[in-house]
């Protein structure tokens, strides 16, 4: 058996159960990024942190 970590769409909680104790709304399946040594869209990340920033 496998433990997922999930989200409520809703309230924004996070659970493992199948859905929210909160509301009783729908939840999401959340996954980290795949890390790849070969980032494609890092220098968009980079570059959207530094505007952030200012």
């Amino acid at each position: 058996m496998k433990m997922k970590m999930h989200k409520c769409k809703k309230c924004n909680i996070y659970t493992i159960q199948d859905k929210c104790p909160k509301c009783g709304g729908n939840l999401n399946v959340i996954y980290p990024p795949k890390y790849s040594i070969e980032d494609k869209y890092g220098k968009y990340r980079r570059k959207l942190k530094e505007e952030s920033k200012m």
